[in-house]
């Protein structure tokens, strides 16, 4: 049964551009070159990387969205959208394995007249490189003359009630003229607006950019607050007086840790390295050590030592009210905890189950009773069903990583 679009790769990226082409009527099927996702969204389960919840999938199921395992069906829609995966390799460089193997299985069905669409992050130079490259040998046809080819950067703020995809502008950059606008003439049924760069290489260095600029500044942040807390100062403090600045600031937050699945990308193929965004992935990476060298100083001027010492987190995902925990720094703080000999224990609402080493971590199903037995409560993240005052009156011991603690009732990062 023909289809008007089909997107490739039903993971983070794919499936919530699947939810807001069903939702705004448009015929579409879901494809992945794993066959997991397709069942598992059939049978109306979700994705383990919680990016859509079950009810979720179930509208969009009962709103006419098609996953399936069968790549013929490729051969019969009208605009592809791949939003493979493409992880940071050895070589901190993107792997854009996903995205080539997506790419050769729609090449063999590709059809003349249809548009071809990139999302994933990729660098520049990508779409009309490698990925014309494979479409334009696997299909015979010309990018350009037979079928439209274009780069639109994924723009997800996952769990955000504010910025949906509708009010997200899109970027497109295609390899003609032509290809631009029959990209911008699918995207302009999803969302209110279109902003069209020079070509694909414009397109795809504005994720690089995008997301290199997030990296960067809770690097500097993060900074701030291990110079802050040596000097005592509040750094929440000084971000709040700060954000008041109507013109060159913008405010962001320290953290444990760096989580979510855009990395920051300092190798650019064979270009030369990104200077302050490798510096940035180094100072974000010690963050969680950090974390535990501060929790270990706080058992220790409370007469404890961290051997033995029953610690509890609090929040394990990368995101605030979302499953996800994808590069979450809760993995890496509870390998060091246990390393120095602490019993290590989590609370989440969002994750029943947690292994750190193969091995199950005990999940707390009491929050307040865990934590009044806990020699010391770190909160990694600030879920919206924490009740924060509560837990610093029941907390012996409370360490906030997240500055959302009331001033004076915990210790901050």
């Amino acid at each position: 049964m023909p289809a008007d679009l089909a997107v490739i790769g039903l993971g983070h990226h794919g499936l919530p551009l699947a939810q807001a082409a069903t939702a705004a009527g448009i015929d579409t099927i879901g494809y992945d070159t794993d066959p997991r996702p397709a069942a598992e969204l059939t049978a109306g389960r979700s994705p383990v990387d919680g990016s859509l919840t079950v009810p979720e999938i179930r509208r969009m199921l009962s709103g006419g969205f098609r996953p399936t395992a069968d790549p013929a069906e490729l051969g019969r829609v009208r605009t592809a959208v791949l939003c493979a995966p493409t992880p940071l390799g050895p070589d901190r460089a993107l792997d854009l394995t996903a995205v080539t193997d997506a790419a050769r299985v729609l090449a063999a069905r590709l059809r003349p007249h249809t548009t071809v669409l990139l999302e994933s992050p990729v660098p520049p130079g990508t779409t009309e490189g490698l990925l014309r490259e494979v479409l334009e040998t696997g299909s015979g046809l010309r990018a350009g003359r037979d079928f439209h080819l274009a780069y639109s950067p994924g723009r997800l703020d996952p769990g955000s009630r504010t910025h949906g995809f509708a009010g997200t502008p899109k970027v497109i950059g295609g390899l003609t003229p032509a290809c631009t606008e029959s990209a911008a003439a699918f995207y302009g049924r999803l969302t209110d607006k279109v902003v069209r760069a020079r070509g694909p290489r414009e397109a795809e260095t504005v994720k690089l950019l995008e997301t290199n600029f997030r990296h960067v500044n809770i690097a500097l942040v993060n900074e701030m607050a291990v110079l802050c807390h040596e000097l005592g100062v509040d750094l929440w403090d000084v971000i709040r007086c700060a954000e008041t600045k109507p013109f060159g600031f913008q405010a962001f937050r320290p953290g444990p840790g760096v989580g979510g699945h855009g990395a920051p990308v300092d190798t650019v193929g064979a270009h030369r390295p990104l200077r302050l965004v490798e510096l940035a992935g180094q100072v974000n990476e010690r963050m969680p050590g950090y974390v535990v060298q501060r929790a270990a100083t706080l058992l220790n001027e409370h007469g404890k030592s961290a051997r033995g010492a029953r610690i509890l987190l609090l929040g394990i995902t990368y995101k605030p009210d979302l499953p996800d925990r994808q590069g979450s720094p809760a993995d890496e703080i509870a390998r060091r905890l246990m390393d120095l000999g602490a019993a290590v224990s989590y609370h989440d609402p969002h994750v029943p189950d947690w292994r750190v080493r193969e091995l199950p971590v005990p999940r707390a199903d009491s929050l307040y009773e865990a934590a009044a037995h806990a020699d010391l409560t770190v909160l990694l993240q600030h879920h919206r069903t924490y009740d924060l005052q509560g837990l610093a009156v029941k907390a012996q011991l409370l360490l906030d990583t997240r500055g959302a603690t009331p001033t004076g009732t915990a210790h901050r990062l």
